[in-house]
C-alpha cells in the first residue's frame, strides 16, 4: 500500500461519498494498492473514537465504490496494520469483489469519438491530443464515469458544437460534489437537483455564446480600447448578452415542476461569447442582475468612496432591455445566480495537476488578479503562482461568485455553497460581499512542456 494525496483520492472517488457518512466518521488517511486497483481510506468514528480501513474498487461501470471494511480498532496504526492482508484477499478475487449488482449499461465514455474527425470541436481535440492538457484528460476520465447523461446527447455535444456548455456543466458537477452534494436524476430538468447535509438545491446551467453573422461565423465583440468603449461594453453590451440566456431560462418556469418546488433554484451562467471573455465581465453580470451601477472615487482625505445608482435600461445599437433581472416577474423563484470566470479548461488542467494526473513534463504558471486588502484602493492585486509547486492548492469552488436574489421566495443560505464569494444587495444600493481568503477575479494559466 502507498500513501496518496487527498486531492487525488477526491478526484478518483469523491463521487461515491454519501453525505450522511460525514455525520458518523471523518477520513484521516488515504492510500492505494496495486496501481489504484484498490483505494484505502482510514476513518475515525466520531462516537467511539476508534478507527477502521475502508476499501474501494472500480465497479463494472468503472466507478470507485465501497467493497469492504476492516473491523474497528482503538488506534489508526492498528487499522492500517490490518489493511494489507485484506487488500490482498480482495485483489485476488477483484473481478468478483468489485461487482455491485446495480450496474446498468456500459461505462460512460466522453472521449471515444462518436462523430467524424472533421466535426470534432477544436478544444476537444486540444485536450485529447496535446501533452500540455493531459492533466485535464486524465482528471475527467474518472469524473465521467459518474456523470449521468439525462438528455442523451451530452457526449456528442461535448465533442462538437456544445463543448463550452458541457464543460461548464462538468465544472458545476465537480463543484457540487466537492460541496458534499449527491444527485437525484429522475428528471432531466433542471440540470442538477442535489442534496447534502446543508440542504437541497436545484441548478440550471446556461452560457453566453458567440453571436453569429449571416455566414454563420462568430461576430467579434465590440472594441474596448478606450475608457469610453470599455464602459459601454461593461454597462450596455454585456448586460444585454447576459440577459438573453437568463431570461430564456426564466421563461421555462422550472419552479413549477413538482421535484423543484420548495427548493432553492439557482441559474449558473458562464460567458463564452469570445475567447477569454469571462475574465472581465463579472461586474457586468452584477449590474444586470441588480439594476445598479457602482462608482468608486476618492474623497478630500484620500479615502475610497463608493456610490451606487439605479439603472433602468441597457442599450446597444437598436437593442434595449430592462435592467435588473432580479426585478423581473417570476425572478422571485430564482434564489441566486452563480458564475465562475475561472471555470475553464485551464481550471481542469490545474486541478488535474494538483491531483497528480497528466504528463510529468507539463509545467504551469498561473497569473491573475485578486481583491486588495487595502480599503482605500480600487486597484486589484496581481498574483503569480507555480502550479507545479508542492504547496500549490486549489479547489473547485475557488473563484465562484454567488449573487443572491434580494426578492427570493426561497433564499439560499451561504453555507450551501461553502468556499464561494457571496454577494448581497443592501437596501442602500451597496453590494455587500463575503469573500474567502483567496478569491481571484480572473487568471490565465501559462502551459509549457519541458524536454
Amino acid at each position: 500500500m502507498q500513501e496518496m494525496k487527498k486531492a487525488r483520492f477526491e478526484a478518483l472517488a469523491a463521487y461515491c461519498r454519501l453525505p450522511q457518512a460525514l455525520f458518523y466518521a471523518e477520513e484521516v488517511r488515504w492510500l492505494q494498492a496495486h496501481d489504484e486497483a484498490i483505494l484505502i481510506v482510514v476513518i475515525r468514528d466520531f462516537e467511539d473514537g476508534d478507527y477502521a480501513a475502508m476499501f474501494l474498487a472500480r465497479d463494472l461501470k468503472e466507478r470507485y465504490r465501497w467493497i469492504s471494511i476492516t473491523k474497528f480498532f482503538e488506534t489508526e496504526t492498528e487499522a492500517l496494520a490490518a489493511a494489507p492482508e485484506q487488500v490482498e484477499k480482495l485483489f485476488a478475487d477483484l473481478d468478483q469483489e468489485r461487482k455491485q449488482g446495480d450496474e446498468k449499461g456500459k461505462p460512460v465514455d466522453f472521449f471515444t469519438p462518436v462523430v467524424a474527425a472533421v466535426k470534432l470541436n477544436p478544444d476537444f481535440k486540444t485536450i485529447t491530443s496535446l501533452e500540455g492538457y493531459s492533466p485535464t484528460l486524465e482528471l475527467i476520465k474518472p469524473m465521467m464515469r459518474w456523470f449521468e447523461d439525462a438528455d442523451g446527447n451530452f457526449v456528442e455535444q461535448f465533442q462538437t458544437t456544445g463543448f463550452d456548455a458541457r464543460l461548464w456543466e462538468l465544472y458545476l458537477f465537480a463543484a457540487l460534489v466537492e460541496a458534499g452534494y449527491v444527485f437525484e436524476k429522475s428528471e432531466p430538468m433542471p440540470d442538477f437537483c442535489a442534496k447534502s447535509l446543508r440542504g437541497q438545491i436545484c441548478v440550471e446551467a446556461t452560457t453566453v455564446n458567440p453571436s453569429l453573422g449571416p455566414d454563420g461565423a462568430p461576430v467579434p465583440p465590440p472594441p474596448k480600447e478606450t475608457p469610453e468603449q470599455l464602459l459601454a461594453y461593461q454597462r450596455e453590451y454585456m448586460p444585454i448578452r447576459f440577459a438573453g440566456p437568463l431570461t430564456a431560462k426564466l421563461a421555462k418556469k422550472y419552479w413549477e415542476k413538482a421535484h423543484v418546488q420548495d427548493m432553492p433554484l439557482l441559474f449558473a451562467i458562464q460567458d463564452f461569447h469570445a475567447p477569454m471573455s469571462m475574465t472581465g465581465t463579472g461586474s457586468s453580470l452584477a449590474i444586470y442582475l441588480y439594476g445598479v451601477v457602482w462608482e468608486a472615487d476618492k474623497d478630500a482625505n484620500g479615502n475610497l468612496v463608493i456610490k451606487s445608482a439605479n439603472v433602468t435600461q441597457h442599450n446597444w445599437g437598436v437593442k434595449a432591455i430592462d435592467s435588473g433581472f432580479f426585478r423581473l416577474p417570476g425572478s422571485e423563484h430564482i434564489s441566486a445566480v452563480i458564475s465562475n470566470p475561472s471555470a475553464t479548461i485551464s481550471k481542469f488542467n490545474r486541478m488535474g495537476m494538483v491531483a497528480g494526473f497528466g504528463s510529468p513534463r507539463v509545467r504551469m504558471i498561473r497569473e491573475g488578479t485578486m481583491p486588495s486588502l487595502d480599503p482605500n484602493t480600487k486597484e486589484p492585486l496581481h498574483f503569480t503562482r507555480n502550479v507545479n509547486a508542492q504547496d500549490y492548492t486549489e479547489d473547485w469552488m475557488e473563484g465562484m461568485s454567488v449573487y443572491h436574489n434580494p426578492n427570493a421566495l426561497r433564499p439560499l443560505h451561504p453555507a450551501q455553497l461553502p468556499g464561494a464569494a457571496h454577494h448581497f444587495l443592501r437596501a442602500d444600493g451597496m453590494l455587500e460581499t463575503f469573500v474567502p481568503k483567496f478569491q481571484p477575479f480572473s487568471s490565465v494559466t501559462l502551459i509549457s512542456v519541458v524536454e
